[in-house]
Order: C-alpha cells, then structure tokens, then sequence
C-alpha cells in the first residue's frame, strides 16, 4: 500500500512540476536577449534567430573555412591539423558576436539553449569541452564550452568526459593576442587524465578563430590515443 501512496505521490508532484512551469512561463514570458521583444521561452524572437549569420555551405570540412565547392582547404591539405573535422552553423559576425559576448562574459547561460547544432550526430563516442583555465573559472563562475557540451552530449545519448582534460595554467586570453601568436601562447596548455585509446572524440567550444587551441587540444587528445578528433562550434571566425 505505502509502495503505491508513494507512487501516486511521485506522479502527483511530476504533474504539479509541469504545471507550475507552464504557469511561470506564462506569467513571466522570456524576452529576446537581443531585441527585448518576446520570445516565449526561447532565448531570441524569431526575427533575431533569422538574422543569425549561417556558415556558407561552401567550406573545408576539416577547418571550416570558405572553400571552393565546399573541399578541403589549400591549408589544410599541405599542413593537416590534428583534428580531423569541423562543424560550425553560424559564422562570427555581428549580431552574432554580441549574443556570444552576453553568453561568455554576462553569464546568460540561457543563450546557451540556442546551440544544440542541429547537424546529423556525428560518428563519435564521447564528448569533450574546451576547458578553461583557473582565471577563466574564477571571472565568469562557470566553463562557457561546458555548459554547451552538456546538453549537446545528452541529446546525442554520448558520455562527456569531464574530467579528461584540464587546462591548468593561466596564460594570456586568445582573443587578446594577434592571431600570429596564438599558436605559441596555446602550446603545451592542456593536460590529458584518461585513456582515450581507440576513441572518437567530438570536442565542444563556443567559437573557432585561428584553431591553435582546438588544434592544441586535438594534439593532446591523440597523444593519449584517440583516434579521431571533430569540432563542433557554434561559429567560425573569418579571416579578413
């Protein structure tokens, strides 16, 4: 009998949390984060999601870069990356940035909603989030890259590895230096803790510039033994 209360209670408080949502959904309707209109529960209006800037379908499946006819990239056939794919929607351009500058550095982590790529899931086992460095952690409370791979991992039914990697020391930020630079000031950033022998993995981050640290990244992954390293972003920087 108590097994059965219990039960119905659990039902009962499941209806009531469905309810109450829907209620405070209506009461308090979400506004565009970029135009204040209304945007019921999602983080932008319709009108902004479709002034988002989309990747041209024309670009190099491995960097993500305008190619011709959509191929692999001059750059990437004489020098290879360490990863082996990318996958970006949106290109880096205004008004995109703006809403990535609100998600990193004004913590609206319900921008965060917008960015499950709605791409076919990829042939991979785990996923991985460009971790942050110690200064990162402490400034914005919380690991941008994270708290995409989050949901993104859960609707691909995939495990995140959370503890995989770190990124233990502080350096200047990316986005501070000349893109020349990067590549030096990322190397050797990353620590790998797992066996990844044998895996496939799909790394998650919020925008690809240059690639040195995704790059860096997928260097470190393949050394402790993956066999495979895609990017999924949520836009890719052009070169001017």
């Amino acid at each position: 009998m108590l097994s059965i209360r219990l039960s119905n209670w659990s039902n009962y408080r499941r209806l009531a949390q469905r309810c109450s949502s829907s209620i405070f959904a209506a009461l308090l309707p979400q506004h565009c984060v970029l135009c204040g209109g209304s945007a019921e529960r999602a983080a932008l209006c319709a009108a902004c999601l479709g002034e988002l800037p989309l990747l041209d379908s024309a670009h190099c499946p491995v960097c993500a870069l305008p190619s011709p006819a959509g191929q692999t990239c001059g750059a990437c056939l004489k020098q290879a990356p360490h990863f082996d794919a990318t996958t970006a929607r949106y290109r880096y351009a205004y008004p995109l940035d703006r809403l990535l500058q609100h998600y990193k550095y004004g913590q609206g982590l319900i921008v965060a909603s917008l960015f499950t790529l709605a791409n076919s899931a990829p042939a991979v086992d785990a996923v991985v989030a460009v971790p942050s460095t110690p200064s990162h952690l402490r400034e914005r409370g919380f690991n941008p890259a994270l708290e995409l791979a989050r949901p993104l991992a859960k609707a691909l039914g995939l495990p995140l590895l959370l503890h995989a990697v770190t990124r233990p020391q502080d350096a200047p930020a990316q986005a501070s230096l000349p893109w020349k630079d990067r590549q030096k000031n990322i190397r050797n950033a990353f620590e790998c803790h797992a066996d990844l022998s044998g895996r496939r993995i799909l790394v998650v981050d919020d925008v690809m510039t240059t690639g040195a640290t995704l790059n860096e990244l997928a260097r470190t992954l393949k050394r402790h033994g993956a066999t495979y390293v895609e990017n999924w972003v949520i836009a890719r920087a052009l070169k001017d």
